[in-house]
């Protein structure tokens, strides 16, 4: 199976798409740009999603539901959000179909008209924000604070699986608060927790910061981000965070009495995760003989495979063990599967990435061991079959450790400074990855940086530290270094 796999080496790209479709992730649909996710994709999907929500309500969010149709005159009303999303907008204009009068199937009825054209959400803010109207009048009915699963859809005209499709899965949280200080805390709380999902759940460690006037979110009055290095030195925005300021409200006329009765604006946030985070955790830690996951977002955690095939005697040893790694919490499965010989099975499961394989045989029971293989370093054990739950515990514990740390080496290998135009351009040509940069703060100079090299500002690091330096392209003067990197 492995041999079908286009190597990273030769072609990453083309690696990324082959791990994709041979571990059975998803595919392309009969609507371009738009992606089907097979039944093991979306289980690991489910279980990100499972935590994250988790995540979020144990930080006082409810999920709501929003319609995915919003009138064009509510895009109208922010300038900078309907100037950021016209471009990428799916325009509803009719309500119905008829037979084509010359009997090739049906055809749109002109008739059915809408009178107000309806945009396919690419976002929520607006259709929330007039909802939020009714929902606020007094303090007291304040703080909200929303989240809301959905799909939705972005025109892309370059579409990848999982990374930029024109429809795709994420979650939005919407939260209305009664003071600036509040709503700003708010939006650093969800980076973080972003930020502890995709380093405690998916391995990945990723940079924590905010964007630059030129790379926020359109309607934002700052954008917090967190940003992830593939294996391939290029950045993936992995999550963002916004701070919205009274710019919805404003817009939608969201406005409260405050505790000495005087009415103020709303203050609001926005934040969102997609299933681009599958393509991160494909691209963090998978090689060239598939999928690798990391445990605590494998569907399934262990396998069990007889060998040759399963007969009374292994399915009791194996049933034990099934009951004390589910006693642990383990995900497990057995494959019994007659038809398909072990190599294959195990070339399979490598495939798709199982953290961890058990084995075991007439010979292994007479020994009382099990074969034990782990799928981040390839190394086979055998291992005593009494303590055998305990033992896998610890090494799911190790394998999420080790992945982690692996990402980590690669990323601190990866991060560089540069002083000059020169150094940069050597740097992005030769070796990719951070390149921390003096940037002297302008709109202009970053644009002209992202016309010669294809880099742009992926955040201004949340904890610069104050360095005198100057603009590695104008030579003005600049007091913190940024992160630059070419990204997905």
């Amino acid at each position: 199976m492995a041999k079908e796999i286009t190597s990273r080496e030769e072609d990453y790209s083309q690696w990324y798409l082959d791990i994709v479709k041979k571990a059975n992730l998803a595919q392309n649909s009969a609507v371009r740009g738009c992606m089907v996710i097979k039944p093991y994709g979306f289980s690991i999907w489910e279980k990100m999603q499972g935590q994250l929500d988790k995540m979020f309500k144990e930080t006082g969010h409810q999920n709501a539901y929003f319609p995915i149709f919003i009138p064009k005159s509510f895009l109208s009303k922010e300038a900078q959000h309907v100037d950021g999303f016209a471009k990428e907008c799916a325009v509803v204009t009719h309500h119905r179909l008829m037979n084509d009068p010359n009997g090739e199937g049906v055809v749109v009825d002109p008739s059915a008209k809408l009178e107000e054209e309806l945009i396919v959400r690419p976002t929520s803010e607006t259709i929330i924000w007039n909802t939020y109207r009714d929902w606020i009048n007094s303090y007291r009915d304040l703080p909200i604070l929303v989240n809301q699963w959905c799909n939705v859809v972005r025109w892309e005209m370059r579409t990848r699986l999982f990374l930029r499709t024109a429809e795709f899965l994420w979650q939005e949280g919407h939260t209305a608060h009664s003071t600036q200080e509040e709503a700003i805390t708010e939006t650093k709380l969800m980076q973080d927790v972003y930020a502890r999902f995709a380093e405690e759940y998916m391995a990945v460690p990723v940079l924590r910061g905010f964007k630059s006037e030129n790379e926020r979110f359109a309607g934002a009055v700052d954008t917090f981000t967190i940003e992830a290095l593939m294996q391939d030195g290029k950045a993936l925005q992995a999550g963002t965070s916004h701070f919205l300021g009274q710019n919805f409200a404003k817009a939608f006329d969201v406005k409260f009495l405050n505790e000495n009765q005087k009415e103020e604006y709303v203050w609001a946030t926005s934040w969102g995760v997609s299933t681009r985070l599958m393509g991160a955790l494909i691209m963090t830690h998978s090689d060239d003989e598939g999928l690798v996951v990391p445990p605590k977002l494998a569907s399934t955690q262990v396998v069990i495979i007889p060998i040759p095939k399963p007969n009374d005697e292994i399915n009791a040893a194996v049933e034990k063990i099934m009951t004390e790694l589910k006693a642990k919490g383990i995900t497990v499965k057995y494959d019994q599967d007659k038809k398909k010989r072990p190599g294959f099975k195990f070339a399979e499961y490598e495939m798709h990435g199982i953290p961890v394989r058990l084995g075991i045989g007439k010979r292994d029971l007479e020994k009382g061991v099990v074969e034990v293989a782990r799928r981040d370093t390839k190394e086979k054990s055998s291992q005593p079959i009494e303590g055998i739950a305990g033992y896998v515990e610890q090494l799911l514990e190790d394998i999420q450790n080790n992945l982690f740390q692996r990402a980590l080496d690669y990323r601190t290998e990866h991060s560089s400074n540069a002083d000059t135009m020169e150094e940069f351009q050597e740097i992005l040509e030769n070796k990719g990855g951070f390149i921390y940069a003096h940037w002297d703060g302008t709109v202009e100079t970053e644009k002209k940086i992202k016309e010669l090299t294809k880099a742009t500002i992926r955040c201004i690091p949340n904890d610069w530290k104050e360095e005198e330096g100057k603009c590695i392209l104008t030579g003005k003067p600049s007091n913190r270094r940024v992160v630059f990197a070419k990204a997905y």
